[in-house]
Formats: C-alpha cells, structure tokens, sequence
C-alpha cells in the first residue's frame, strides 16, 4: 500500500515527526556511559505514553522478528545494526550506540534513527562511519522532490556508501510510512536512477542508511530480533521520514524539544 496525505493528514505527520525527533533528541542527551538499554526503553516508553502517543514496535510482530517485539524502541549496540531488542547491557565508555524509534499519533506514523558515541572516546572508524550514514542520508533527501524516482534516491545513498567504501545490504532498507510504520514502496540503500514509484506531493518516506565496517553479511541474534554484523564489525544507522512537497523534502524527524 501506498498513502498520499492530504494537507490536514500531513500536518498531523509533522506534529508526529517533530515527536519522534524530540524523544530522540532527549534520550542522546540523557545516555551516558553507565546507562542500561533498558533504562532507555523505560524512558522512551514514558516520553511517549506523555505525549498521547502509541508506539509502532510493542506489539509488532513481522515475520522476520520473533515478535511480539514487545518494547518501545530499538537499542543496537556496536556490532548490532538493526531492530536491537533492549536487554540488561550497561553501556560503555566509546560504545557506538544506535537509537530507532517509530511512534503514531493522530494516525500518522514518523519514523527516524540515530548512531553517536558514548563517553568520551571516539574511535576514528567509528566517527567516520556515523558520518558516512547522515551524508548518505542527506543526499538520499536532496534526490527526493516530486517527479523524481525510487532509484534515484537509492542511487544518491549507495553513491555515498561506496565512495566511502562500505559493503551495501540491500535486505532491509527505506520504505513508504503513512497510517502504518511500513508501507510501500521499499527504498535499497543502492540502486540504479530512473527506475521505480514515481514521487508525488504527500508522499511519506523513511529513508535509512546503514552500514557494517567490513560485511554486507547479517546474522540473527539469539533473541530472535537484534540483526548483527556476520563479522562482528561495528555499524551504523541514520534515518529520518521525510515528506514529499511541491518544493521537495521536508524533513519531519529533525532532532527538537519534545512536542507536547
């Protein structure tokens, strides 16, 4: 299914974005070495009871998950990359932390993701790679105006990714949002331009860039969700859900104070 929002229904999607951004602004800001994944989910649980909202992930259950997944945003931690269950880990000084996090609210869903760096130590890998995932992301939203296709976005991303020389996996990526977290069309972090679902004014899109250090390769974790690099490397992940316009992409998840 694809939606395109009418004007009143996308501006309940930037009041939800302006949410989801605002939560994940708060929770970078309250994570510091010593913090427990689970603490986090606590935290976001409580941030979007507050709001009105309802979480997209607690009783999701897709069949690539052991679902229900049963928590209220995805915790993924150095070698982990996607869907990261929360569980009893206390984070570390330099761990390379990703935060995703979908909500719904007035019956339209934002979705976005963030990687940065507890403490103080920042390894050179790890910077780079954070950085490689917010460009790519960045130029994957500057190909995305009306008329413009699918593949152009994935182009511009997997353009990005490679150059700096990272390995694509083309299993999970992008996709359409609207009433529901996941809709079509699906967005691959590489592909070939004009080719694909022609872009049109309404249209909503979470676009995700990922990487592992030195793999294209996933592997399951035992908790039958969390998706981890088949080496072991570290990852990263950057997403926001953007909306199409008549003057191109509007980005619904920049990091502000929450919305109440």
């Amino acid at each position: 299914m694809i939606e395109i929002l009418n004007s009143a229904r996308l501006e309940r999607a930037r009041d939800t974005g302006a949410l989801v951004g605002g939560i994940l602004h708060t929770l970078k800001t309250r994570t510091t070495v010593g913090t427990n994944l689970l603490d986090i989910d606590q935290w976001a649980k409580e941030m979007i009871t507050e709001a009105g909202a309802q979480s997209c992930y607690v009783d999701y259950a897709p069949s690539f998950g052991r679902g229900p997944f049963g928590h209220y945003i995805c915790t993924a931690v150095n070698d982990a990359v996607l869907h990261g269950l929360p569980h009893h880990y206390t984070l570390a000084d330099g761990d390379l932390l990703t935060l995703d996090l979908a909500v719904a609210r007035g019956g339209v869903a934002a979705d976005a993701a963030i990687s940065f760096l507890v403490g103080a130590a920042r390894p050179a890998e790890s910077v780079a790679m954070i950085e490689t995932t917010e460009r790519a992301l960045a130029a994957g939203i500057a190909a995305a105006k009306p008329g413009a296709r699918i593949g152009d976005l994935s182009h511009a991303i997997g353009t990005v990714l490679t150059e700096a020389g990272y390995p694509i996996n083309t299993e999970f990526g992008g996709h359409g949002i609207g009433s529901t977290m996941h809709q079509d069309p699906h967005i691959a972090n590489t592909g070939r331009p004009g080719r694909g679902y022609k872009l049109r004014p309404g249209l909503l899109l979470a676009l995700e860039p990922w990487v592992m250090a030195d793999t294209a390769a996933l592997v399951t974790d035992a908790d039958g969700w969390t998706l981890r690099s088949a080496t072991g490397c570290r990852t990263a992940h950057s997403e926001h859900t953007i909306a199409i316009t008549d003057n191109g992409a509007e980005i619904l998840t920049l990091p502000t104070q929450v919305r109440p």
